[in-house]
């Protein structure tokens, strides 16, 4: 059976490329293709307490088995065309232009809403005493929509509060740009401060974008945010017995 296998960050200069197809024979566990790039690169190996692994979309352990046609992607930690969810409750956007933070706000705002809290994102102009030029945003567009849309759900479940948007940029990015917009609307402001806090903190943990930054003497991809364990654990251990090609 033939598996799609997508590479993030770090992960896609390790192995050579973002994307490849894998034969794998009927039963075979997604332990068996982690096996089989290891082999090809197995510096992949000592990073893998530190991985995630997805497969159509949704975080996955490595026992996990395959079917024909799956999407298995590899993950490392997180950092972080337009894909887009709309409502009431607020926005959920992946964008490639500069994120216009009034005009986010204004959607958002309702007479009922008693406070409306906005995080920005910005980049910096330096990491560790380094010069930061710019940055390069990817993601694993289809699955980080999916897991912000989630995220947006939880929070107004779990804070009470009335609305939520959040706005993602991709590509480059220059210094003083807004990469994440976070705003969160609700009748009082003690649960909009917790609902944006969370829905910061979480995202850089469980959603998967990651950055490049570029200096004078070179780039590299930042060092991304732990998983959480119940995510991380999931990769189990790597072997080294190869697949076929």
């Amino acid at each position: 059976m033939q598996i799609r296998v997508l590479f993030f960050g770090v992960l896609k200069d390790l192995v050579g490329r973002s994307a490849d197809i894998i034969d794998l024979p009927d039963g075979a566990r997604v332990r068996d293709l982690l096996s089989h790039y290891v082999c090809q690169a197995p510096r992949l190996g000592g990073m893998q307490a530190a991985l995630a692994l997805s497969v159509n979309q949704e975080y996955a352990r490595a026992d996990r088995e395959l079917a024909s046609g799956d999407e298995v992607a590899l993950l490392p930690p997180v950092s972080g065309g337009a894909a887009a969810e709309q409502s009431d409750a607020g926005e959920v956007r992946i964008v490639r232009e500069r994120i216009a933070t009034e005009a986010v706000l204004t959607a958002l705002k309702w007479p009922g809403h008693g406070a409306a809290v906005v995080f920005e994102g910005v980049v910096r102009n330096n990491t560790r005493g380094r010069r930061t030029l710019y940055l390069d945003y990817e993601a694993y567009e289809a699955m980080a929509l999916k897991k912000m849309l989630a995220l947006s759900g939880e929070a107004r479940e779990r804070f009470g509060v009335r609305a939520v948007s959040i706005v993602h940029r991709l590509g480059r990015l220059e210094i003083g740009e807004t990469s994440v917009l976070i705003v969160v609307a609700s009748a009082h402001r003690g649960a909009a401060f917790e609902a944006c806090r969370w829905l910061i903190d979480t995202l850089k943990k469980t959603v998967p974008i990651w950055k490049k930054e570029h200096f004078e003497d070179g780039a590299v991809w930042a060092d991304g945010e732990p998983f959480p364990d119940e995510i991380r654990q999931s990769c189990g251990t790597i072997g080294v017995k190869p697949a076929s090609k």
